[in-house]
């Protein structure tokens, strides 16, 4: 009897044993076909930094593969092919000259041994007024002027219209700038230093309504595709002629006419023309001088009172 009771127990314990063996085997059966299946690959790859990405072709939002694009019937557009991004440990690429902006400008440099009162690569103070410039023609008898960022000088840097077409770079206290060109002259109570800018030129810097603030300014030597230009005065004949320069980048300092012996200075008004009132050089050859020596020799040109005679020469950058 005693052994009858001690076997039914180790009959329950084998049976509970074989039902826990089978349900394990059942569960590794079933993890072994999902596994197993096409589409039972593992959604993310772990990364050596330990962060999950998508697996190759995946969608990022449905997470399946992404279908082959149709080919386009459309001919395909050349184009270049982008270069590929810099990595994290190589310096960032160069902007494409597209994308660079265009330097700012920059004050004139090097030595002028023939400038008068406006040097380069000198800082000068004073205020600004502003006036209306209309067409922006002015004492220097340019002409209606392309833009209004024009600006009359002071009668002492004015100085007897050497002034005349300089580019002028301007910036007001609150770090506002503007570039404008010299076309007219600020008669006196104007103020060594004092500029008279085109109510244009002068919003730049502040509100009309300043009326007058303190600015700083420099000589620029602008970049131009443009070139210098002649015009002969009014009444202008072999006899007597007015010869002015238009477009010079740089500020002119003397014009000279070819003559039989050399070369002949003539002199410059308040207007901005050289004359020669005895008609020597009248249609002659011509040969203009900057502030910093450079000379530009023009031939060829015909007396043609008021007309504009481009040419091709231009002075250099400073």
């Amino acid at each position: 009897m005693a052994s009858a009771s001690h076997r039914r127990p180790l009959r329950k314990r084998r049976s509970a044993l074989v039902w826990t063996v089978a349900v394990a085997a059942v569960g590794l059966l079933v993890s072994l076909v999902i596994a197993l299946r096409p589409d039972g690959a593992p959604d993310t790859v772990r990364t050596a930094a330990g962060t999950a990405s998508a697996r190759p072709g995946a969608s990022p939002t449905t997470d399946k593969p992404t279908p082959a694009p149709k080919p386009s019937t459309a001919s395909p557009t050349p184009r270049r092919t982008p270069a590929a991004a810099p990595s994290a440990t190589t310096p960032s690429a160069r902007p494409s000259p597209a994308a660079t902006r265009p330097s700012a400008p920059r004050p004139a440099s090097g030595t002028a041994p023939l400038a008068g009162r406006i040097k380069p690569g000198t800082a000068y103070t004073g205020v600004a007024t502003h006036y209306d410039a209309k067409d922006g023609d002015g004492a220097c008898l340019y002409g209606p002027s392309p833009d209004l960022m024009v600006a009359a000088m002071n009668h002492a840097d004015y100085e007897t219209s050497q002034a005349c077409g300089a580019y002028i770079l301007v910036r007001a206290a609150s770090g506002a700038s503007v570039t404008v060109r010299v076309t007219n002259e600020c008669p006196l109570p104007c103020a060594p230093g004092q500029l008279d800018l085109s109510k244009e030129a002068f919003a730049k810097l502040a509100g009309l309504s300043a009326g007058r603030i303190p600015i700083t300014w420099s000589l620029l030597s602008p970049g131009t595709s443009e070139t210098v230009a002649i015009r002969y005065k009014t009444g202008s004949s072999r006899h007597w002629c007015g010869i002015q320069a238009l477009g010079h980048r740089n500020p002119l300092a003397r014009l000279e006419v070819r003559t039989g012996g050399g070369w002949s200075r003539l002199k410059r008004t308040e207007y901005n023309y050289f004359l020669s009132p005895d008609g020597t050089g009248c249609g002659g050859s011509l040969r203009l001088t900057d502030i910093y020596g450079e000379q530009l020799t023009v031939d060829g040109l015909a007396i043609r009172p008021d007309s504009v005679q481009p040419t091709r020469v231009q002075f250099t950058r400073r």
